[in-house]
Protein backbone atom coordinates (compact mmCIF):
# COMPACT_ATOMS: atom_id res chain seq x y z
CA UNK A 1 0.00 0.00 0.00
CA UNK A 2 1.34 3.19 -0.98
CA UNK A 3 1.30 6.26 1.40
CA UNK A 4 -0.49 8.07 -1.42
CA UNK A 5 -3.38 5.43 -1.17
CA UNK A 6 -3.13 5.11 2.73
CA UNK A 7 -5.23 8.17 3.52
CA UNK A 8 -5.69 9.78 6.70
CA UNK A 9 -4.42 8.40 9.69
CA UNK A 10 -7.24 7.90 12.59
CA UNK A 11 -4.77 9.06 15.08
CA UNK A 12 -3.95 12.59 16.70
CA UNK A 13 -1.17 12.49 18.65
CA UNK A 14 -0.77 15.97 20.40
CA UNK A 15 -4.27 16.73 19.58
CA UNK A 16 -7.56 16.01 21.93
CA UNK A 17 -9.42 13.61 20.03
CA UNK A 18 -12.51 14.22 18.07
CA UNK A 19 -15.49 13.55 20.15
CA UNK A 20 -16.89 10.67 17.85
CA UNK A 21 -13.23 8.82 18.25
CA UNK A 22 -13.21 8.56 22.46
CA UNK A 23 -13.58 5.75 23.99
CA UNK A 24 -13.56 4.71 27.35
CA UNK A 25 -13.75 7.33 30.83
CA UNK A 26 -16.80 6.17 32.02
CA UNK A 27 -17.18 6.73 35.31
CA UNK A 28 -15.69 10.25 34.99
CA UNK A 29 -18.13 11.10 32.13
CA UNK A 30 -21.04 9.78 34.85
CA UNK A 31 -20.20 12.10 37.03
CA UNK A 32 -18.96 15.36 34.99
CA UNK A 33 -22.39 14.90 33.55
CA UNK A 34 -24.38 14.59 36.74
CA UNK A 35 -22.21 18.18 37.46
CA UNK A 36 -23.35 19.84 33.90
CA UNK A 37 -27.12 18.51 34.56
CA UNK A 38 -26.58 20.76 37.93
CA UNK A 39 -25.54 23.55 36.70
CA UNK A 40 -27.95 23.33 33.72
CA UNK A 41 -31.21 22.58 35.44
CA UNK A 42 -30.71 23.73 38.56
CA UNK A 43 -28.71 26.88 38.26
CA UNK A 44 -25.82 25.83 40.83
CA UNK A 45 -22.35 26.49 40.64
CA UNK A 46 -19.99 23.89 40.65
CA UNK A 47 -16.14 23.38 40.12
CA UNK A 48 -14.17 20.70 38.57
CA UNK A 49 -10.23 19.44 38.82
CA UNK A 50 -9.78 17.40 36.45
CA UNK A 51 -6.27 15.55 37.63
CA UNK A 52 -3.96 13.84 36.01
CA UNK A 53 -0.36 13.17 34.99
CA UNK A 54 0.93 14.75 31.72
CA UNK A 55 -0.60 12.79 28.47
CA UNK A 56 -3.39 10.42 30.41
CA UNK A 57 -5.59 12.31 27.76
CA UNK A 58 -7.24 15.44 30.13
CA UNK A 59 -7.59 17.84 27.34
CA UNK A 60 -10.08 15.28 25.09
CA UNK A 61 -12.26 14.29 27.92
CA UNK A 62 -12.79 17.94 28.55
CA UNK A 63 -13.27 18.53 25.03
CA UNK A 64 -15.32 15.73 25.07
CA UNK A 65 -17.62 16.96 27.69
CA UNK A 66 -17.71 20.27 26.52
CA UNK A 67 -19.32 18.79 23.51
CA UNK A 68 -21.93 17.18 25.76
CA UNK A 69 -22.64 20.37 27.17
CA UNK A 70 -23.40 22.35 24.90
CA UNK A 71 -25.54 19.54 22.84
CA UNK A 72 -27.23 17.93 25.50
CA UNK A 73 -27.30 20.48 28.28
CA UNK A 74 -27.25 23.72 26.55
CA UNK A 75 -24.19 24.87 28.65
CA UNK A 76 -22.07 27.09 26.39
CA UNK A 77 -18.54 25.78 26.60
CA UNK A 78 -15.28 27.90 26.42
CA UNK A 79 -12.58 25.65 26.62
CA UNK A 80 -9.41 27.61 27.40
CA UNK A 81 -5.72 26.86 26.77
CA UNK A 82 -3.31 28.57 28.66
CA UNK A 83 -0.24 27.54 27.60
CA UNK A 84 2.27 29.91 28.64
CA UNK A 85 0.21 32.24 30.17
CA UNK A 86 1.32 33.42 34.29
CA UNK A 87 -0.67 36.22 35.10
CA UNK A 88 -3.88 36.92 35.64
CA UNK A 89 -3.96 39.05 32.27
CA UNK A 90 -2.75 36.71 30.42
CA UNK A 91 -5.84 34.78 31.25
CA UNK A 92 -7.98 37.19 30.59
CA UNK A 93 -6.28 37.93 27.02
CA UNK A 94 -6.33 33.51 25.99
CA UNK A 95 -10.26 33.65 27.54
CA UNK A 96 -11.54 36.77 25.02
CA UNK A 97 -9.29 34.95 22.63
CA UNK A 98 -11.25 31.49 22.70
CA UNK A 99 -14.75 32.97 22.68
CA UNK A 100 -13.95 34.89 20.10
CA UNK A 101 -12.18 32.06 18.06
CA UNK A 102 -15.38 29.96 18.73
CA UNK A 103 -17.86 31.78 19.66
CA UNK A 104 -18.01 34.46 16.96
CA UNK A 105 -14.91 33.30 14.50
CA UNK A 106 -16.59 30.23 13.97
CA UNK A 107 -19.73 32.31 14.07
CA UNK A 108 -21.52 29.59 16.04
CA UNK A 109 -23.11 32.32 18.35
CA UNK A 110 -25.81 34.28 17.93
CA UNK A 111 -25.88 38.75 16.81
CA UNK A 112 -25.61 39.76 20.32
CA UNK A 113 -22.33 38.03 21.07
CA UNK A 114 -21.15 39.22 17.70
CA UNK A 115 -22.32 42.82 17.92
CA UNK A 116 -20.97 43.01 21.96
CA UNK A 117 -17.59 41.63 20.32
CA UNK A 118 -17.51 43.79 17.25
CA UNK A 119 -14.50 45.86 18.64
CA UNK A 120 -12.26 42.54 19.07
CA UNK A 121 -13.52 41.59 15.03
CA UNK A 122 -10.94 43.27 12.59
CA UNK A 123 -11.57 42.98 8.22
CA UNK A 124 -13.22 39.34 6.82
CA UNK A 125 -10.15 37.42 5.27
CA UNK A 126 -10.34 34.08 3.04
CA UNK A 127 -11.06 32.15 6.34
CA UNK A 128 -13.62 34.15 8.19
CA UNK A 129 -12.95 37.40 10.17
CA UNK A 130 -9.26 38.19 11.72
CA UNK A 131 -9.21 39.16 15.30
CA UNK A 132 -7.74 42.55 16.51
CA UNK A 133 -4.87 41.17 18.83
CA UNK A 134 -4.18 45.05 19.83
CA UNK A 135 -7.63 45.25 21.21
CA UNK A 136 -7.93 41.82 22.96
CA UNK A 137 -4.52 42.72 24.79
CA UNK A 138 -5.29 46.14 25.78
CA UNK A 139 -8.83 45.45 27.07
CA UNK A 140 -7.26 42.16 28.97
CA UNK A 141 -7.20 43.99 31.79
CA UNK A 142 -10.13 45.17 32.62
CA UNK A 143 -11.81 42.06 31.75
CA UNK A 144 -9.16 40.35 34.42
CA UNK A 145 -10.69 42.92 37.19
CA UNK A 146 -14.20 42.27 36.04
CA UNK A 147 -14.22 38.59 34.94
CA UNK A 148 -17.08 37.55 36.71
CA UNK A 149 -19.43 40.68 35.11
CA UNK A 150 -17.59 39.50 31.44
CA UNK A 151 -18.94 35.83 31.86
CA UNK A 152 -22.46 37.12 33.19
CA UNK A 153 -22.83 39.45 30.10
CA UNK A 154 -21.52 36.86 27.46
CA UNK A 155 -24.34 34.46 29.30
CA UNK A 156 -26.90 37.02 29.37
CA UNK A 157 -26.51 37.25 25.06
CA UNK A 158 -26.41 33.93 25.09
CA UNK A 159 -29.79 33.02 27.15
CA UNK A 160 -31.57 33.76 23.75
CA UNK A 161 -30.32 31.27 22.35
CA UNK A 162 -31.41 28.70 24.31
CA UNK A 163 -28.12 28.40 27.02
CA UNK A 164 -28.66 27.84 30.32
CA UNK A 165 -25.08 28.58 31.69
CA UNK A 166 -21.72 28.48 31.12
CA UNK A 167 -18.77 25.82 31.27
CA UNK A 168 -15.62 27.08 31.74
CA UNK A 169 -12.12 25.01 31.23
CA UNK A 170 -8.80 26.56 31.94
CA UNK A 171 -6.82 24.28 30.73
CA UNK A 172 -2.41 23.67 30.37
CA UNK A 173 -2.45 25.69 33.54
CA UNK A 174 1.43 25.09 34.42
CA UNK A 175 2.34 28.48 33.68
CA UNK A 176 0.10 30.30 36.10
CA UNK A 177 -0.66 27.77 38.88
CA UNK A 178 2.36 28.39 40.91
CA UNK A 179 1.21 32.29 40.65
CA UNK A 180 -0.49 33.16 44.04
CA UNK A 181 -3.34 35.69 42.47
CA UNK A 182 -4.58 32.88 40.45
CA UNK A 183 -5.91 30.66 43.79
CA UNK A 184 -7.12 34.02 45.32
CA UNK A 185 -8.61 34.85 41.68
CA UNK A 186 -10.29 31.13 41.79
CA UNK A 187 -11.57 31.87 45.31
CA UNK A 188 -12.68 35.12 44.59
CA UNK A 189 -14.68 33.91 40.88
CA UNK A 190 -16.82 31.85 42.72
CA UNK A 191 -17.36 33.25 46.26
CA UNK A 192 -18.41 36.62 44.34
CA UNK A 193 -20.79 34.43 42.12
CA UNK A 194 -22.03 32.52 44.70
CA UNK A 195 -23.39 35.51 46.68
CA UNK A 196 -24.44 37.60 43.48
CA UNK A 197 -27.99 38.54 43.31
CA UNK A 198 -28.54 36.41 40.66
CA UNK A 199 -25.47 33.67 40.24
CA UNK A 200 -24.45 32.59 36.77
CA UNK A 201 -24.63 29.31 36.37
CA UNK A 202 -21.44 28.28 35.97
CA UNK A 203 -19.65 25.08 35.68
CA UNK A 204 -15.48 26.06 36.45
CA UNK A 205 -13.13 23.53 35.26
CA UNK A 206 -9.36 23.46 35.62
CA UNK A 207 -7.35 20.57 34.19
CA UNK A 208 -3.80 19.78 35.67
CA UNK A 209 -1.13 17.57 36.95
CA UNK A 210 -1.89 16.58 41.31
CA UNK A 211 1.56 18.71 41.53
CA UNK A 212 0.01 22.34 40.04
CA UNK A 213 -3.42 21.18 42.32
CA UNK A 214 -1.07 21.25 45.45
CA UNK A 215 0.61 24.54 44.06
CA UNK A 216 -3.35 26.18 43.91
CA UNK A 217 -4.10 24.92 47.23
CA UNK A 218 -0.50 26.35 49.16
CA UNK A 219 -1.02 28.97 47.56
CA UNK A 220 -4.74 29.62 49.06
CA UNK A 221 -5.86 26.77 51.21
CA UNK A 222 -9.63 27.31 51.08
CA UNK A 223 -9.41 27.00 47.38
CA UNK A 224 -8.92 23.15 48.13
CA UNK A 225 -12.53 23.18 49.35
CA UNK A 226 -14.41 24.37 45.93
CA UNK A 227 -13.04 21.63 43.79
CA UNK A 228 -14.65 18.01 43.21
CA UNK A 229 -11.80 16.39 41.92
CA UNK A 230 -11.35 13.58 39.18
CA UNK A 231 -8.29 11.83 39.04
CA UNK A 232 -7.77 10.13 35.48
CA UNK A 233 -5.99 6.72 35.43
CA UNK A 234 -4.17 4.70 32.79
CA UNK A 235 -6.95 3.38 30.38
CA UNK A 236 -7.66 -0.38 31.34
CA UNK A 237 -6.94 -3.09 28.72
CA UNK A 238 -10.31 -3.55 27.09
CA UNK A 239 -10.09 0.02 26.64
CA UNK A 240 -7.32 0.00 25.04
CA UNK A 241 -7.83 -3.01 22.88
CA UNK A 242 -11.07 -1.41 22.19
CA UNK A 243 -9.54 1.96 20.70
CA UNK A 244 -6.85 0.46 18.49
CA UNK A 245 -9.35 -1.93 17.01
CA UNK A 246 -11.74 0.45 16.09
CA UNK A 247 -9.32 3.12 15.02
CA UNK A 248 -7.59 0.85 12.16
CA UNK A 249 -10.86 -0.45 11.77
CA UNK A 250 -12.31 2.95 10.24
CA UNK A 251 -9.49 2.49 8.03
CA UNK A 252 -10.22 -0.76 6.86
CA UNK A 253 -7.52 -2.59 8.23
CA UNK A 254 -7.36 -5.55 10.86
CA UNK A 255 -5.01 -6.19 13.76
CA UNK A 256 -3.60 -9.41 14.44
CA UNK A 257 -4.06 -10.33 17.76
CA UNK A 258 -0.63 -10.91 18.98
CA UNK A 259 -0.47 -7.27 17.14
CA UNK A 260 -2.85 -6.01 19.70
CA UNK A 261 -1.23 -7.31 22.31
CA UNK A 262 2.29 -5.88 21.67
CA UNK A 263 0.21 -2.46 21.32
CA UNK A 264 -1.90 -2.10 24.49
CA UNK A 265 1.63 -3.89 26.78
CA UNK A 266 3.75 -0.55 25.30
CA UNK A 267 1.29 1.73 25.95
CA UNK A 268 0.28 1.01 29.40
CA UNK A 269 -2.73 2.69 29.43
CA UNK A 270 -1.72 6.19 28.18
CA UNK A 271 -3.63 7.84 25.96
CA UNK A 272 -0.63 9.90 24.23
CA UNK A 273 1.20 7.17 23.61
CA UNK A 274 -1.30 5.07 21.91
CA UNK A 275 -2.58 7.89 19.60
CA UNK A 276 1.50 8.43 18.85
CA UNK A 277 1.91 4.12 18.49
CA UNK A 278 -0.98 4.32 16.73
CA UNK A 279 0.33 6.69 14.12
CA UNK A 280 3.43 5.34 13.63
CA UNK A 281 1.95 2.15 13.00
CA UNK A 282 -0.51 3.17 10.82
CA UNK A 283 2.63 4.32 8.72
CA UNK A 284 4.77 1.38 8.89
CA UNK A 285 2.08 -0.42 7.88
CA UNK A 286 1.68 -1.46 3.89
CA UNK A 287 -1.06 -3.87 3.89
CA UNK A 288 -4.53 -4.37 5.05
CA UNK A 289 -3.40 -5.97 8.09
CA UNK A 290 -1.16 -5.46 11.52
CA UNK A 291 0.93 -7.97 12.30
CA UNK A 292 3.38 -8.06 15.15
CA UNK A 293 6.00 -6.91 13.28
CA UNK A 294 4.26 -3.72 12.34
CA UNK A 295 3.29 -3.47 15.98
CA UNK A 296 7.37 -3.61 17.55
CA UNK A 297 8.50 -1.20 13.98
CA UNK A 298 5.85 0.84 15.28
CA UNK A 299 6.68 0.66 18.77
CA UNK A 300 10.35 1.68 18.32
CA UNK A 301 9.46 4.72 15.92
CA UNK A 302 7.64 5.65 18.79
CA UNK A 303 9.60 5.71 21.37
CA UNK A 304 12.15 7.81 18.69
CA UNK A 305 9.77 10.39 18.73
CA UNK A 306 8.63 10.15 22.60
CA UNK A 307 12.53 11.08 22.93
CA UNK A 308 13.24 14.21 20.88
CA UNK A 309 9.54 15.74 21.98
CA UNK A 310 9.40 14.92 25.08
CA UNK A 311 13.02 14.15 26.95
CA UNK A 312 14.63 17.14 27.22
CA UNK A 313 17.93 17.12 25.46
CA UNK A 314 20.08 17.44 28.50
CA UNK A 315 18.16 13.99 29.82
CA UNK A 316 19.67 12.62 27.32
CA UNK A 317 23.07 13.72 26.98
CA UNK A 318 23.49 12.78 31.02
CA UNK A 319 22.93 9.02 29.34
CA UNK A 320 25.94 8.70 27.31
CA UNK A 321 28.09 7.45 30.03
CA UNK A 322 27.78 3.23 29.37
CA UNK A 323 27.33 2.61 32.97
CA UNK A 324 24.55 4.87 33.27
CA UNK A 325 23.07 3.01 30.15
CA UNK A 326 23.40 -0.41 31.91
CA UNK A 327 22.06 1.18 35.65
CA UNK A 328 19.40 2.57 33.35
CA UNK A 329 18.30 -0.37 31.12
CA UNK A 330 18.49 -2.43 34.79
CA UNK A 331 16.00 -0.36 36.29
CA UNK A 332 13.58 -0.13 33.36
CA UNK A 333 13.08 -4.02 33.21
CA UNK A 334 10.00 -4.21 35.07
CA UNK A 335 8.17 -1.26 33.58
CA UNK A 336 6.66 0.00 36.94
CA UNK A 337 6.66 3.30 37.46
CA UNK A 338 8.22 2.95 40.86
CA UNK A 339 10.98 0.84 42.18
CA UNK A 340 13.84 0.06 45.17
CA UNK A 341 17.13 1.03 45.31
CA UNK A 342 18.23 -2.39 46.66
CA UNK A 343 16.36 -4.64 44.18
CA UNK A 344 18.00 -2.71 41.70
CA UNK A 345 21.73 -3.05 43.77
CA UNK A 346 21.76 -6.85 43.67
CA UNK A 347 21.54 -6.63 39.51
CA UNK A 348 24.86 -4.07 39.15
CA UNK A 349 28.47 -4.57 38.48
CA UNK A 350 30.76 -3.53 40.95
CA UNK A 351 31.37 -0.43 38.99
CA UNK A 352 28.11 0.57 38.21
CA UNK A 353 27.22 0.30 42.29
CA UNK A 354 29.84 2.89 42.41
CA UNK A 355 27.92 5.37 40.32
CA UNK A 356 24.55 4.51 41.37
CA UNK A 357 24.06 6.96 43.93
CA UNK A 358 25.31 9.67 41.64
CA UNK A 359 23.21 8.05 39.01
CA UNK A 360 20.02 8.66 41.27
CA UNK A 361 21.26 12.23 42.24
CA UNK A 362 21.41 13.22 38.89
CA UNK A 363 17.90 11.67 37.70
CA UNK A 364 16.47 13.53 40.24
CA UNK A 365 18.29 16.57 39.42
CA UNK A 366 16.70 16.39 36.09
CA UNK A 367 13.10 15.62 36.83
CA UNK A 368 13.28 11.75 35.28
CA UNK A 369 12.88 10.24 39.38
CA UNK A 370 11.73 11.55 42.23
CA UNK A 371 12.61 9.89 45.77
CA UNK A 372 10.09 8.85 48.10
CA UNK A 373 12.29 7.82 50.93
CA UNK A 374 13.65 4.83 52.41
CA UNK A 375 15.25 3.51 49.11
CA UNK A 376 12.40 4.09 46.85
CA UNK A 377 12.16 6.27 43.78
CA UNK A 378 9.27 6.75 41.23
CA UNK A 379 9.53 8.06 37.51
CA UNK A 380 8.15 11.46 37.54
CA UNK A 381 5.72 11.01 34.90
CA UNK A 382 3.98 7.84 33.02
CA UNK A 383 5.26 8.97 29.59
CA UNK A 384 8.78 9.47 30.92
CA UNK A 385 8.95 5.43 32.43
CA UNK A 386 7.21 4.25 28.44
CA UNK A 387 10.21 6.06 26.71
CA UNK A 388 13.08 4.67 28.88
CA UNK A 389 11.65 1.37 28.88
CA UNK A 390 11.70 1.50 24.92
CA UNK A 391 15.04 3.11 25.08
CA UNK A 392 16.30 0.11 26.91
CA UNK A 393 14.92 -2.15 24.55
CA UNK A 394 16.32 -0.29 21.55
CA UNK A 395 19.56 -0.59 23.51
CA UNK A 396 19.47 -4.16 23.63
CA UNK A 397 18.45 -4.52 20.07
CA UNK A 398 21.68 -2.62 18.66
CA UNK A 399 23.72 -4.84 20.92
CA UNK A 400 22.10 -7.82 18.74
Amino acid sequence: MSLESKGNSPFYPGHPVPVESFIGRRDSIDFITRTINEVAEGGRIKAVFLSGEYGIGKSSLAHYMKCSAEKESKLLGIHVFLGSAATIDDMAEKTLETVLREQVYKQTAGENVRNWLAKYIGKQELFGAALNLAAIRADAPLISKGFLPFLNELYLRVKPDGFKGIMLILDEINGIAKNQEFAYFIKTLIDENSVSHEPLPLLFMLCGTEERRRDINKNHPPVERIFDIVDMEPLSRSDMETFFTRSFQTVNVQIQPDALETLCFYSGGQPRIMQLIGEKVFWRNNDQGIDRTDAVNGVFDAAEEIGKKFIEAQVLDALKSQDYHSILSKISQGWAMQFRTRDITQKLLETEKKKFNNFLQRMKELQVLSGEGGGTYTFTSRLKMVYFNLWALQQQKKRG
